[in-house]
């Protein structure tokens, strides 16, 4: 067994600013991608880990489809105990889930792990850098606001939340624009892994 480690990157960015497209590009180029919101749905999918668990903790969120997401929002949304309550449910298992996917991964040069709300909680802990996706404010308006279900209200409130985008760049130690063509954004991301692993 080699001393190496993979090169952690943490890749994030606000809503709309197309984290998921810049994902699947560093899925494209063998690079494995731990989906922090894909284990949380996992886990609280039908047959979940952590059904019982939340059910305990807010009766009538779940069911035979897993965790019912508006009923579970309606019993958190605005309590930030009640939030606190919920992800120390969610934010261990999901920990020990990237951990699994650490160790499977082991052997990798990079490995990159997608975590849309890294620096509203907590921050870069245990990565090697962080790449922050980031498009100009219309460009990320007009995405979201082409979304089912979506408001403007919602979105304001999303956006409330969430890190402002200035902020993220600042603090990230790589930023991809995706406010540019698909075919730049992904020969950024190219250049990113290459200058990541050495690869020519």
């Amino acid at each position: 067994m080699s001393d190496q480690r993979p090169f952690v990157l943490g890749l994030t960015g606000s809503i709309g600013m197309g984290k998921s497209a810049v994902a699947a590009m560093f899925r494209g180029l063998d690079v494995p991608v731990f989906d922090a919101d894909a284990a949380v749905h996992q886990l609280q999918g039908p047959g979940g880990a952590l059904l019982p668990a939340i059910e305990a903790a807010f009766p009538g969120t779940t069911g035979p489809g897993g965790v019912d997401r508006a009923k579970l929002g309606a019993a958190v949304f605005g309590d930030r105990d009640k939030l606190a309550r919920l992800e120390a449910i969610v934010h261990p298992a999901v920990g020990e889930m990237r951990l699994a996917f650490l160790r499977e991964n082991a052997d990798r040069a990079l490995i990159v792990f997608d975590i849309p709300l890294l620096y509203e909680k907590g921050g870069p802990q245990g990565l090697d850098a962080v790449v922050v996706v980031s498009a100009p404010a219309a460009a990320q308006r007009e995405r979201v606001l082409a979304r089912p279900g979506m408001t403007v209200e919602k979105f304001e409130q999303i956006l409330a939340l969430q890190v402002p985008d200035a902020d993220k760049r600042a603090r990230a130690d790589y930023v991809i624009d995706t406010g540019a063509s698909l075919a730049q954004t992904r020969r950024a991301v190219e250049r990113l892994v290459h200058a990541l692993t050495g690869r020519d």
